[in-house]
């Protein structure tokens, strides 16, 4: 199995997670800034050997489009234009920025610029446990 990443797309920085190799854990792995993704990105794709990517998918709290979402998803055909190889999914992150932000000790530029690979994180382990559950459900 190969390592999964997940992306929580914002106007400036874009967290980083990355799973396990047998995708049991979701570990923050860094934050970058979106217009130096692209290239970030492709770097981590090679190395990691990463064959999916999980975006989180901003939608209200009512399960609506914003206009963030559209961003998002405008964002995710331009990395598959770029990344044909690759299998990009949206994924809800609803409050997962909330969640990342209640787990951070201070408050200080650092701590809220990493928050953004914290929120990924949520990200990638709510995916992660629906695969877990999907593979419990297909035994």
């Amino acid at each position: 199995m190969s390592k999964i990443l997940a992306l929580d797309l914002g106007d400036q920085w874009v967290g980083i997670a990355i799973s396990d190799a047998i995708r049991f854990f979701a570990r923050p792995l860094e934050t970058a800034k979106l217009p130096d993704l692209e290239q970030h990105l492709a770097k981590l794709l090679e190395k990691e050997k990463i064959e999916e990517v999980i975006i989180g998918n901003p939608l209200t709290m009512k399960g609506l489009k914003s206009i963030q979402t559209q961003k998002v998803q405008d964002y995710k055909k331009e990395l598959e234009a770029k990344f044909p190889h690759i299998k990009f999914i949206l994924w809800d992150e609803r409050l997962s920025s909330k969640r990342a932000e209640s787990v951070r000790s201070s408050k200080t530029k650092d701590e809220k610029i990493k928050s953004h690979s914290i929120a990924a994180a949520f990200i990638l382990d709510s995916y992660l446990s629906y695969l877990k559950f999907q593979a419990s459900v297909l035994d």
